[in-house]
């Protein structure tokens, strides 16, 4: 849907009301930490976040109702900086846990981390604010994130202020209202789960089992997890995603492990302990599922050949798109520098560019002096710094401008940032290799400084798709965009204080990417995982690039087949990405989110929506309710890992002997909850 240049917004240019308020950016800093520890634990979980703009909307609609002076512009910066909180936390699990994993790093270190979200979150900014009237206005991107906060925020917010009639307030405020009530709702559900789950272990959400068939010629694993977040993100992403995250995870684990073991069984028993000849009626279940693990870490990696061709892909896609962008905007700047451009209306103010090129200057500084910790005792530094500053100022802007677009096409829950981040590792890493070989100190620094590199620059695109939706939002209500783009920053330092804090955290109870106690699960953190792997590999520590290649070939024959979906224009796509993820995320994960997705299709054929205010309430009642219990469980998870960390005795150290149906009869209240519920909001509304 296209938004043409003669829009209306719902508070026009000429008039001004307070948009950048103390109780404003009050609420707004404290819903940004909220939202960066509430997806901090998603994404090291499952590997996906998801975006914070609609329940920070229906909290901010909800808390200043309470406030006798408030106004939509307002209401629309508290949840901008809210939803940077949500989007710089990515760029930072995707990448920052490598540092720990490959031993660069012995913890989560405050000012490193701090440091990284803001120069990287600012730059994101800097990079895309001269895209805005381009990618907004004139490509005509959807932002399907930004149209449906801003009708969260018409519907529910006292658009025209002091203008408004009586009646139109006690409306507005009622949907409001309800909106919030749903959010807190849902929250609830999500934590009491997890508080059964996590805290009184009176629910085993884990379900596993492996099972050798044919005598042992063929080795079957599988597992659910059963966790109301999984549920919620299922729920957003939709129907056509939870299927393809479905479908790769039966690609990498009930096809893969057994074709796996049928060809290479003796290197795997090799890789598992199991002694070299042994017949296959005497190996112990358990080891039979060291096996499984074994030949699904290995296949795994068709994943990542998957995600790097799909970055690659993106990029060559889009290259046209941003270079007409870039163009259009540096005239639009060199017409307003040159007077022609004077007098433009309130809702066309960006932050100045010699404002953004200076801010990009300053950001270098810290930048730099980041790789040269990076690279510790390496003797040719300065040279890998000046290097790794202008990798990150130019694939910076490139994959920021990626991202941006891609926001505007698919959203930014769906958004490939992981995958352009996969491609940068690579290419960085070779690059690097070529300028300082593989012996012993390159090898030790070289990755770290790679993955710093790429903390940079995932943590710019996460902000930069982030960027565009929330002023495509502001486009709609009438924002002014400089202040929006200040709001952004303000989200990004007020995340960045709190993330070096969750990840301590979740790392000291539950262990991130590494096993820390016993009776807990360590979080996969599979970005993270797969980046080190990727980095230290090329630098020497070898990898298997076998899986990896039949990846990429996979990656050509779905690009192909979406392609032609695309040009039929089919409904149902097959973007490269939710394939990928769905390979190389434990099988487990893939189960309740495609469930999700299935929910909501029923939800959508149950409501049948035949205008569109009826698909913006049943859109709007479905977000509310997923994010709740997203964040519910989300944030009770970040409670419980502090409990375990000043209090680990609390906490019982297993589960109840009905522990997986206890979990599976919640798991269907669940679904009964979000399925009923949604159509009675949507039709409340």
């Amino acid at each position: 849907m296209s938004t043409p240049t003669s829009h209306r917004p719902v508070v026009g240019p000429e008039r001004w009301l307070p948009e950048i308020t103390v109780k404003g950016v009050v609420l707004g800093a404290l819903l940004a930490m909220l939202m960066a520890a509430a997806n901090a634990y998603l994404g090291l979980r499952v590997g996906m976040t998801v975006a914070a703009s609609i329940p920070a909307s229906a909290i901010a609609l909800g808390v200043l109702r309470a406030f006798r002076r408030s106004n939509i512009l307002e209401n629309n910066q508290v949840q901008t900086i809210a939803s940077a909180g949500a989007s710089t936390v990515s760029g930072v699990i995707f990448t920052v846990p490598a540092l720990v994993m490959m031993g660069a790093w012995s913890g989560y270190d405050y000012w490193p981390i701090f440091l990284m979200v803001c120069v990287g979150g600012i730059m994101g900014v800097v990079f895309t604010t001269p895209l805005r009237r381009t990618l907004i206005v004139d490509a005509g991107l959807t932002f399907p994130e930004g149209l449906a906060t801003a009708q969260v925020l018409k519907t529910g917010g006292v658009a025209r202020g002091e203008d408004a009639t009586t009646t139109e307030k006690q409306t507005q405020g009622a949907t409001s209202g309800f909106g919030f009530r749903l959010l807190l709702e849902a929250s609830a559900l999500g934590a009491l789960f997890r508080v059964f789950e996590g805290g009184f272990k009176w629910i085993a959400a884990e379900v596993a089992t492996t099972k050798s068939l044919l005598g042992g010629k063929w080795l079957f694993t599988a597992d659910a997890t059963l966790q109301p977040s999984l549920l919620g993100i299922g729920f957003i992403v939709g129907p056509n995603i939870g299927t393809l995250m479905m479908s790769g995870a039966v690609i990498g684990t009930i096809l893969g492990v057994p074709i796996n073991w049928l060809l290479n069984e003796e290197r795997l028993m090799a890789t598992a302990g199991v002694a070299s000849g042994t017949q296959w009626n005497a190996i112990p279940p358990e080891q039979w599922g060291d096996l499984a693990t074994a030949s699904w870490k290995e296949c795994r990696r068709i994943g990542i050949g998957c995600m790097l061709v799909g970055g690659v892909w993106s990029l060559l896609r889009l290259l046209g798109p941003i270079k007409n962008g870039v163009r259009a905007s540096l005239a639009a700047f060199r017409a307003q520098r040159s007077g022609k451009g004077e007098g433009a209306p309130r809702t066309e103010l960006d932050t100045p560019i010699h404002f953004l090129a200076f801010a990009a200057a300053l950001m270098t500084v810290p930048m730099f002096f980041a790789f040269w910790t990076a690279l510790g005792e390496y003797e040719s530094k300065t040279l890998i710094c000046v290097v790794l500053t202008v990798l990150m100022l130019g694939f910076g802007f490139l994959f920021a401008s990626v991202a941006g677009y891609m926001a505007g096409l698919v959203g930014s829950s769906n958004n490939p940032v992981s995958g352009v981040t996969m491609a940068t590792v690579v290419v960085s890493s070779l690059i690097l290799l070529q300028l300082m070989g593989s012996d012993s100190v390159a090898a030790k620094v070289g990755p770290a400084a790679v993955i710093y590199l790429a903390a940079f620059i995932c943590t710019g695109a996460c902000i930069a798709g982030d960027n565009l939706q929330d002023l495509k939002c502001g486009h709609i209500v009438g924002a002014t965009g400089w202040t929006q783009q200040l709001c952004l920053v303000i989200g990004t330092i007020a995340s960045a204080a709190v993330i070096p804090l969750v990840l301590g955290l979740l790392d000291n109870a539950e262990g991130i990417g590494r096993k820390v106690r016993e009776g807990t699960e360590p979080l996969s953190a599979p970005q993270a995982s797969l980046m080190k792997e990727l980095s230290t590999g090329i630098f020497g520590a070898g990898i298997n690039w076998n899986f990896i290649l039949f990846g990429c070939a996979l990656a050509v024959v779905i690009i192909a087949f979406d392609t032609w979906l695309e040009r039929r224009k089919a409904s149902f796509r097959t973007p490269i990405l939710g394939v990928a993820v769905g390979i190389y995320l434990p099988f487990g994960l893939s189960v309740l989110i495609f469930v999700g997705g299935i929910l909501s299709w029923l939800v959508k054929r149950k409501f049948a929506p035949k205008t569109e205010h009826e698909h913006v309430q049943l859109e709007n009642s479905g977000m509310l309710l997923a994010s709740g219990l997203i964040t519910g469980e989300a944030i009770t998870s970040v409670g419980i890992a502090a409990v375990l960390v000043a209090a680990p005795a609390v906490i019982p150290s297993g589960h109840s002997a009905f522990g997986a149906w206890a979990a599976f009869a919640a798991t269907v209240l669940l679904v009964a909850y979000l399925y009923f519920r949604t159509l009675g909001a949507a039709r409340r509304m």
